[in-house]
């Protein structure tokens, strides 16, 4: 236990602790991330008087219990991810790179909530801005007539005491690397002030009821920047995701105790801020060219919703003595595996190839179903013969070469026959015949092998 008023040397990235300092933290990897922090107050004293606890009272796991009920923001992307609206009382971390959009969408849902008919309170607390900053950015969102209360401030001990006398229904705090407690000898944004200050606002969140949003920065890695036990702190953690280069914003569930995981909802970026996109698929596909070699469409399942995009491959002799392999919006090791298969069983010839291999509209994605998606690109640049544009494709690639079957085939293809699209590729289906009530012509494969029988 560390002693009244002394040192220790904490890692920013992770929250390790360290008796000296050293240029390396070996828990993450991190270098010059551990920065000597100061150890003080009652709690860490030897000599603090012991309190008693008290008897649990433990029940069974059956028995009544309450409905949840939810705020919703009139926003249907976020009350998708969010598992069908807000729960009271929970707090919600949003992480995202700079200038992605975090501070406005979580402005515009503040202005939709306030706006409701029953006019919750809602306050939006900016620790990184000017409130005459904020105020520009509501009046381009066309959001100045809303009913939020706005405020700057950064003592967390300000923050709560405003909050104590308030009914609020919703509070944003713009971000949670600003705030400072002064009991905490550190730096904003150190470990222990970040863990503080959450830790204080957490607690008035669940005491009073209302939704308490963290804005949280994010390493170059992607990750929330910060110690973990933030992410376990909280009852939710969002990612905003989305490329500078391109319009669409992906707000994905990574954790969420009131609703499913790994959902997503689609904005698109616009003068008049964030727009919720209905159809995400029709949106991914608006600028595809078919007849056009190395692009084929993929069938994907992002949380509950069928997602349909272009996966696009080009390959061409390499100039060096390792081809390339350049990868956007898929994971680079599973290209190396659906190529080595490609190569062991089907008897392609790629290591003299460059290849390059995009998931267009900025879209990334993690499902192993897009392997057979992305083998038939692959072949398809390579022999320069376009597939079918009326066709999607799904499907997972084991290293023997089979084709495995993927969950929600029905999804995909119900998405697919909305969109007009006539035939699919997919893995054989054992006991589900219902997919092949859909008027669309499907070629099941069962073996990389019978891919290139597709362009001979």
């Amino acid at each position: 236990m560390a002693k009244k008023g002394g040192n220790e040397y904490v890692c920013q990235n992770c929250g390790s602790v360290y008796p000296k300092w050293q240029g390396k933290c070996d828990a993450c990897g991190e270098w010059n991330t551990i920065v000597e922090e100061k150890v003080g107050g009652e709690g860490f004293s030897n000599f603090a008087p012991k309190k008693k606890g008290h008897l649990l009272e433990f029940v069974p796991l059956s028995g009544s219990e309450q409905a949840l009920s939810r705020l919703e923001t009139n926003i249907k992307e976020l009350d998708r991810v969010s598992g069908g609206g807000l729960v009271p009382g929970s707090a919600i971390l949003v992480g995202g790179d700079p200038g992605i959009g975090k501070s406005t969408l979580l402005l515009q849902a503040c202005a939709s909530i306030s706006n409701l008919p029953t006019h919750p309170e809602c306050y939006y607390i900016s620790g990184e801005e000017a409130i005459d900053q904020v105020r520009i950015r509501a009046k381009r969102l066309k959001l100045e007539q809303s009913p939020v209360n706005l405020a700057s401030a950064t003592d967390v001990r300000d923050i709560i005491t405003t909050l104590e006398k308030s009914n609020a229904a919703v509070v944003i705090i713009d971000s949670i690397q600003t705030m400072y407690l002064e009991d905490v000898d550190s730096t904003p944004g150190s470990v222990n002030q970040v863990r503080a200050c959450a830790y204080e606002l957490i607690k008035l969140a669940k005491k009073k009821g209302f939704v308490l949003f963290l804005v949280g920065h994010v390493t170059k890695q992607g990750a929330i920047a910060g110690p973990r036990v933030l992410e376990h702190m909280v009852d939710t953690v969002l990612y905003f995701e989305g490329e500078r280069g391109h319009h669409f914003r992906i707000l994905r569930a990574v954790k969420n105790r009131y609703g499913a995981t790994d959902e997503i909802g689609v904005f698109e970026m616009q003068d008049q801020g964030l727009v919720e996109v209905e159809n995400p698929s029709a949106l991914f596909l608006a600028e595809r060219q078919g007849n056009v070699s190395g692009s084929c469409v993929f069938a994907g399942i992002e949380g509950s919703r069928p997602v349909l995009v272009e996966i696009q491959a080009l390959v061409s002799p390499t100039g060096y003595a390792s081809p390339k392999r350049a990868v956007v919006g898929w994971d680079s090791n599973r290209l190396a595996m659906v190529l080595a298969v490609l190569e062991a069983r089907c008897g392609m010839n790629l290591s003299s190839q460059d290849i390059y291999l995009n998931i267009a509209g900025g879209l990334k994605i993690s499902e192993p179903a897009a392997d057979l998606a992305v083998a038939m690109a692959v072949i398809s640049s390579l022999t320069n013969k376009p597939l079918p544009a009326d066709m999607v494709i799904f499907g997972e690639i084991g290293l023997s070469g089979e084709i495995r079957a993927v969950s929600q085939p029905n999804s995909r293809l119900k998405e697919a026959y909305k969109l007009g699209f006539t035939s699919a590729i997919t893995p054989p289906s054992h006991n589900d015949k219902k997919q092949n009530k859909l008027d669309i012509n499907l070629y099941e494969i069962g073996n990389v092998q019978r891919l290139i029988n597709w362009f001979n």
